[in-house]
């Protein structure tokens, strides 16, 4: 086994080579709460005056979280209601009080807003009594929220956030041998239809957790017993859920204690993070660890494999962590081989102002047969791009996987994300994200208040913002697409523009009132931007370009153009309807641009 020395000096290396990658996915699992959250919760330290008030950090959960939930649950059980209701206020009120600071506050903020909803237990207050007002009945209304409840756990924390430890795993252990990790990668174990298989793997792994922990004892032995199962799952996705967790107890006999004191050499990291509210852990510390602990896994890997221990063989992704010779290049690429470096020959040619919107911003006018062969070539540039990687040993071959091409999900390959868009499809997905960002909003509203709010400046059922950010970064970074991490970054700073400009035009043309105010979110500009949502913004950008539009794009481009482009039309005449009647009486009122005193936390704000 190598030493922690030289376990950290090889992660260094890796973590330079790959460094704004790795940064940017631990800033996603810090985000989402998977780990690491100590780095978001660090600024908790910093807000502390002479008062000893201090102001609440609210997208990581605190120490007692569960016990304030569990605590409204349990009186909503016992038809206890209103002590039930009273608790969840008190504790709201808790968690609610603003900092001082009105730039780098956390007390506000739309994953605050419903974390604070989720800590004090108001949530479930808000879901009885909906369900009691469909039932009629307390028990099944109890029922139904306990039930309810308890899937939503389930599918939010194994199916999403667990699951994407494993992934983010996968893309740190392809990054210690290749030079590049593509973004495909990323959904690997949708390719190789091994998603609910992982979900279902980690959340065994957690039951056994949970029984362990009642032992108090078991607890710290068992959770280093099942501490590489995350890493066995991200190398084999096919390995059963059985022989994943015996496999992790196998190989973590006897170096339990190792893998703690390696932990435990990270304190002063962990220490220098707090000491710098989460600066440290976001630009250096958190993507250190994790190369490092995947790195002991490797050495742990090794090991296993030496000394022969049952089930090491399931530990078969080879290629993971060594380069394939040409032998084997040659065997899964021999039907490219002689084609990956011809040239594509570009039969199809556009020319003057089509041939400028389709390279800079790829836009079409419609799917003719020219723009779609001219669209089927560049695909096939990029294809060639991708192969010539794989076997030039720049990324990890797609082919030499363990689960053969094949087996995999081919409408995925469907997905390509330098694609072309026809107006048409534009002008749908604009309206696909506004509706979408007014329904997130509006569901937002309902969980945090109990009530709809129709949020936005217009009436109908959509936020333009979205669907603006959303189009623009389709269109204006569309030259980015193939380097992902400019990509996010551009789209951070599009979006924060987008947004900052929409803020002050509206305060101008309509006296100062505030459709949405960020004073007391951390990291703020004027109250008009904050770190929270250029972050969603840069993450959802990321989701829109690599997968979900072009996911979009196939549905609008089956649909006639007798269909679609008179939908488009009707869309759009009654979106501009909304628009010019907003403009003299915008939506307005309580919710959507008042804010009252005894809920600081609301997410909009009215001078008065």
């Amino acid at each position: 086994m190598q030493k922690r020395k030289g376990l950290k000096a090889a992660a260094r290396k890796v973590l330079k080579r790959h460094y704004w990658l790795f940064v940017t996915i631990c800033l996603v699992t810090a985000f989402l709460g998977i780990e690491y959250s100590e780095t978001l919760d660090a600024v908790n330290l910093r807000w502390e005056n002479s008062a000893g008030k201090t102001g609440v950090a609210s997208i990581g959960i605190q120490d007692n979280t569960l016990t304030s939930a569990y605590h409204v649950l349990k009186d909503i059980v016992t038809g206890n209601i209103t002590k039930g209701e009273q608790y969840s206020e008190e504790i709201k009120r808790e968690k609610m009080k603003e900092s001082e600071n009105p730039v780098l506050g956390r007390t506000r903020g739309v994953f605050s807003q419903i974390m604070n909803a989720v800590q004090s237990g108001s949530i479930f207050i808000t879901a009885y009594k909906s369900f009691h007002s469909v039932a009629g009945s307390r028990n099944i209304a109890t029922a139904m929220l306990v039930f309810l409840s308890f899937m939503l756990y389930l599918f939010v924390n194994f199916f999403i956030k667990e699951t994407y430890k494993v992934v983010s795993r996968r893309a740190f252990l392809e990054g210690r041998i290749y030079d590049k990790v593509p973004i495909q990668r990323f959904a690997f174990l949708m390719r190789a239809k091994r998603w609910c298989r992982t979900s279902w793997t980690l959340f065994r792994v957690f039951l056994l957790k949970v029984l362990w922990g009642l032992t108090v004892v078991g607890f710290f032995i068992k959770y280093y017993s099942y501490f590489l199962v995350p890493y066995i799952v991200a190398e084999n996705p096919n390995i059963k859920t059985k022989d994943a967790i015996r496999l992790s107890k196998r190989m973590m006999s006897g170096h339990k204690w190792e893998c703690f004191l390696l932990e435990l050499s990270f304190f002063g990291w962990l220490i220098l993070n707090k000491l710098t509210l989460g600066i440290v852990g976001i630009f250096y510390y958190n993507p250190y660890k994790t190369a490092v602990l995947c790195e002991y896994y490797a050495a742990l890997r090794e090991h296993s494999k030496e000394k022969g221990i049952e089930g090491a063989e399931l530990l078969n992704d080879r290629y993971l962590f060594e380069k394939p010779g040409e032998k084997e290049i040659r065997a899964a690429y021999r039907d490219i081989l002689d084609i990956v470096d011809t040239p594509v020959e570009i039969h199809t040619e556009l020319h003057g102002f089509r041939k400028f919107l389709v390279e800079w911003f790829g836009v079409l006018f419609v799917y003719s047969k020219k723009e779609i062969e001219y669209e089927k070539q560049q695909a096939e540039r990029i294809r060639k791009q991708r192969w010539k990687q794989d076997i030039e040993g720049e990324a990890y071959p797609g082919r030499l996987f363990t689960i053969p091409e094949k087996d995999k999900k081919k409408n995925l390959e469907n997905i390509l994300y330098m694609r072309n868009y026809s107006i048409p499809s534009i002008i749908m997905m604009f309206f696909v994200f506004s509706m979408t960002g007014w329904l997130w909003e509006v569901c937002v509203a309902f969980i945090v208040e109990g009530q709809f709010v129709n949020r936005g400046t217009l009436h109908g059922p959509w936020l333009p913002i979205y669907g603006c950010g959303a189009v623009l970064i389709l269109l204006i970074l569309k030259k980015f697409r193939g380097k992902p991490m400019k990509e996010f970054l551009l789209a951070i700073l599009l979006c924060g523009f987008v947004e900052y400009s929409a803020a002050s035009y509206l305060e101008f043309a309509h006296n100062g009132k505030k459709w949405w105010d960020y004073s007391g979110y951390f990291l703020n500009l004027n109250g008009k931007i904050c770190a929270e949502g250029l972050l969603v913004f840069g993450i959802g950008g990321m989701a829109i370009v690599y997968l979900i539009a072009p996911m979009l794009d196939n549905i609008f481009r089956k649909i006639d153009k007798k269909i679609i482009i008179p939908v488009c039309v009707i869309f759009f005449s009654i979106y501009m309807c909304d628009q010019v009647y907003s403009i003299k009486n915008p939506n307005a009122g309580a919710g959507i641009t008042s804010i009252s005193v005894d809920n600081p936390a609301d997410s909009s704000y009215e001078t008065q």
